[in-house]
């Protein structure tokens, strides 16, 4: 993308309004598949970093140990909408979109620095799972508060990367 850094960051951050967090990733050259262009799977792991940082950002009693209560996918899709190619950065913006009662939908969208410009969306939605009876459970009230405030929060995010 050209034009200057500051341009580059207000463009980002226009694509970017609105998502509770923001998770920042290089493109590596090994990320690339035969065709030259950014493997689909590696879309995947860029969503699960993005997705640990947001449920970081919802604290409750739910943790990411095997023991107890905790996250586990249950749906994940991504739409691809314009090539990646190395050398670039990508920024993935995660918010709290629906609220159920086991479950939660995240939406988030993955934009590259290079291009400006939105490359792929996706939705994931996350059971809260009792690993001790193997079932799904209610989302307890902390981390419901929790991704209330996250729902509720407009404008600027929180920002990780590596």
């Amino acid at each position: 993308m050209g034009g200057d850094e500051a341009g580059v960051e207000d463009v980002l951050q226009g694509l970017l309004r609105g998502y509770h967090t923001v998770t920042r990733l290089p493109v590596q050259w090994g990320d690339q598949d035969a065709f030259g262009h950014v493997n689909n799977v590696v879309y995947f792991r860029w969503l699960e970093s993005a997705r640990i940082d947001l449920l970081a950002a919802c604290p409750s009693g739910v943790g990411m140990t095997n023991a107890g209560l905790g996250p586990i996918v249950a749906s994940l899709t991504c739409d691809y909408r314009r090539q990646l190619r190395f050398p670039d950065e990508v920024s993935v913006g995660s918010r709290v979109g629906k609220l159920g009662n086991t479950s939660v939908e995240l939406e988030h969208v993955v934009v590259s620095r290079m291009q400006g410009q939105v490359v792929a969306t996706a939705r994931c939605v996350v059971v809260v799972f009792n690993y001790q009876l193997q079932r799904p459970t209610r989302i307890p009230d902390d981390l419901r508060r929790a991704f209330e405030r996250s729902m509720a929060i407009a404008g600027g995010a929180v920002e990780s990367g590596t």
